[in-house]
């Protein structure tokens, strides 16, 4: 925990959202994960997505982690591009690039995002 602490706080030092491309934060648990697009600038969310989210929660079961982050990378991208939102600064929050964070930042690249 304090290792993804330390590179959370040299990977912030050096991304930024703005209101043109705003920042991809996510967030991961051990049963759920959590994806935002922030501006910066302003201190404002732009749109957000996570498992616990109705529109996800309503679509049939799926088993595995990898699936659901999948999902929520879809949603995210889909709710960006209703705003507006094409392009992001992606921020993995001193997560490692691997497993649900990947998973979510390939389907989010796939519905549309770039980054």
């Amino acid at each position: 925990m304090e290792a993804r602490l330390k590179r959370k706080r040299r990977i912030r030092q050096k991304l930024s959202g703005e209101p043109e491309r705003p920042r991809l934060n996510i967030y991961r648990t051990s049963g759920h994960i959590y994806a935002q697009m922030i501006d910066d600038v302003n201190g404002v969310t732009l749109a957000a997505a996570s498992t616990l989210d109705p529109d996800i929660r309503q679509q049939e079961k799926v088993k595995g982690k990898i699936e659901n982050a999948k999902r929520v990378g879809k949603l995210i991208a889909e709710r960006g591009k209703t705003k507006g939102i094409t392009r992001v600064v992606f921020d993995r929050n001193g997560f490692l690039y691997h497993g649900r964070v990947r998973a979510l930042a390939m389907a989010a690249r796939e519905a549309g995002l770039e980054f």
